[in-house]
């Protein structure tokens, strides 16, 4: 829901940041590889407790997930890249509430479970509209330059962050925070799925 808002308020630095990456020869693939790795190392650190490091870590692997777009536009976004930057962001989505149920399994793993699943119907449907949208040439209005067709919902990377960092600062609310926004996530995938159909079977001929 504000990934079109919170796109265009690090446009800028991430821009800024890009043209430092192409200087110095840095390709967009390895950047999403760089970032991953970062993203996994909130996971021992949220683990054993330590989570102001966890969420430094977090916050490094979103500003690499948006510098390798930046870079990647420079240069034309292509298909390798767009699916090894997906499939990187999945991963590390579902690796941080599982970190939660680690560092604590008697009281986050069902919340835990239940945003994870959650995370399931939002990825699923997003990746599945944008394998049929890019079958009938279907382009996004609001993100011309995406890899592939981004589905927009209540849940977005922008909020899906959010929720981490409540995580981080706040993990004694994990279980409630949890609960919200996998509903939310439900919401979202219902949502998709309603839109995406209908969209779909407009589009047959």
């Amino acid at each position: 829901m504000l990934d079109r808002y919170s796109s265009k308020v690090v446009k800028g630095p991430l821009n800024i940041l890009a043209n430092v990456a192409n200087r110095f020869g840095v390709k967009a693939d390895q950047i999403s590889i760089i970032g991953f790795c970062l993203g996994c190392c909130a996971f021992p650190a949220i683990v054993f407790g330590y989570l102001e490091l966890a969420l430094v870590f977090i916050l490094l692997n979103r500003t690499f997930d948006g510098l390798d777009g930046a870079v990647a536009r420079k240069h034309g976004p292509s298909d390798a890249g767009g699916f090894l930057d997906i499939s990187l962001d999945f991963v590390f989505y579902s690796m941080i509430p599982f970190a939660f149920v680690i560092a604590n399994p008697a009281e986050n793993a069902i919340a835990g479970a239940f945003l994870i699943f959650a995370f399931v119907g939002t990825g699923s449907s997003f990746l599945a509209f944008a394998v049929m949208a890019g079958k009938r040439g279907i382009e996004n209005p609001v993100y011309k330059h995406k890899s592939l067709y981004y589905m927009s919902g209540l849940t977005e990377g922008t909020e899906t962050i959010a929720c981490f960092v409540i995580f981080c600062l706040w993990p004694q609310y994990f279980n409630h925070v949890a609960y919200l926004f996998g509903a939310a996530c439900w919401f979202t995938t219902f949502t998709r799925i309603h839109s995406g159909f209908h969209t779909l079977n407009s589009n047959q001929g």
